[in-house]
């Protein structure tokens, strides 16, 4: 199978909760047109939808947070290993290409947060943003979901978290850094690896590695604390590059990291195999056996615990080798991040009769609670 440049699946696999089978065949037809020019890139398609709730809630003991907000779904930076490519396959969507360039925007996600705090019931606790697919892909740009959330969660002074692999999250720096001032912010930014080359396939719409370096150069220089996500290690792929990754986020102004071993739940497995035999065919082998080597001689364990960071010989080798460069460049744990963000400041925002052209309270009305 032949990569497709600008994108990160090789194919539109079937998602597992489809109604009708498709099967590959061959029907002649080149992939070129009548000059022998390739056939056009798949293009990206941002629909627009009305979600019924936005806050997320899990109870798992592998992530530092228990509510989460995701303004979209599908990413367009269509990383390869990305855990949440199964759930396109709710939709009737497929996991592959179809995650990366069919996007659905939640138009209404800030006036739901709106109401979703006003409720008497709620009690504040930080709210991470853009954990399932990135909250700045390119699409942000012009419709500023991510942004207009923000502005609800300032004006609430309501604690937040934000990770990314986007330089567009420096556009937000003037609400994140008077937040932070608050302890109510801190952002996380992503990387896998320093070679572009690697980057390039293997995130390819996400901003280039020492782009991701200057943007956490600038939110630290604004006085936000910034986290290092160094995700997924992949053995023999990414894995080589651990210490220079943590080296080089410790120099731009990081103040803690944190990682996880690559995890192919669902259709991810034979995605990232398709990716692995087309980008790295000399070594795939290699990788599938090292993982099943860290997850009890399968290519993923779902169980907690044990699904973030494997198991056995290799996964505490590169516990090690993380614990040791992180402590060599003065880097903690990001759970003291979560802990140190501040909920006392919480208040409760002011609600307005529903209006379809503005999220903002109109002026004077109060709130009842």
């Amino acid at each position: 199978m032949k990569p497709l440049k600008g994108r990160g699946a090789v194919t539109n696999l079937q998602g597992r909760h489809e109604r009708h089978l498709r099967e590959a065949f061959d029907d002649g037809w080149r992939h070129e047109d009548e000059q022998g020019m390739p056939v056009p890139a798949r293009k990206t398609e941002v629909i627009e939808e009305q979600a019924k709730s936005i806050l997320t809630r899990n109870q798992s003991p592998d992530i530092p947070f228990n509510v989460s907000l995701n303004p979209y779904r599908g990413c367009e930076h269509g990383c390869i290993y990305c855990f949440a490519r199964p759930t396109h396959s709710y939709l009737g969507l497929s996991p592959g290409l179809d995650f990366e360039s069919k996007i659905f925007a939640k138009v209404n996600a800030p006036e739901l947060l709106r109401r979703e705090l006003a409720k008497p019931s709620y009690r504040p606790e930080p709210i991470a943003l853009g954990v399932n697919t990135d909250a700045y892909q390119p699409c942000e740009r012009e419709l500023g979901l991510t942004r207009r959330v923000l502005h609800v969660l300032h004006e609430c002074e309501h604690p937040l978290a934000l990770i990314t692999k986007s330089a567009l999250i420096e556009h937000d720096i003037d609400l994140l850094a008077d937040m932070a001032q608050n302890r109510l912010a801190i952002a996380a930014v992503t990387i896998t690896t320093l070679g572009p080359k690697i980057a390039r396939t293997l995130e390819p719409r996400a901003a280039a590695p020492l782009r991701r370096l200057r943007t956490i150069r600038t939110l630290a220089d604004a006085g936000i604390p910034v986290a290092v996500s160094v995700a997924p290690v992949i053995p023999f792929v990414t894995e080589p590059d651990l210490e220079r990754v943590l080296e080089a986020v410790a120099d731009a102004g990081a103040a803690t990291a944190s990682y996880v071993v690559l995890r192919l739940p669902w259709e991810v497995n034979p995605l990232f195999q398709q990716w692995l035999q087309a980008h790295f065919p000399d070594r795939a082998e290699r990788v599938l056996n090292r993982l099943r080597d860290m997850h009890d001689g399968k290519n993923y364990e779902a169980s907690f615990g044990s699904r973030m960071r494997g198991e056995g010989v290799w996964a505490e080798l590169i516990r090690q080798r993380f614990e040791k460069a992180a402590r060599r460049f003065g880097l903690t744990g990001r759970k003291e991040s979560y802990a140190a963000l501040d909920t006392s400041r919480f208040k409760k925002p002011m609600m307005a009769p529903l209006d379809k052209t503005s999220i903002s309270p109109t002026k004077g009305q109060l709130d009842l609670f």
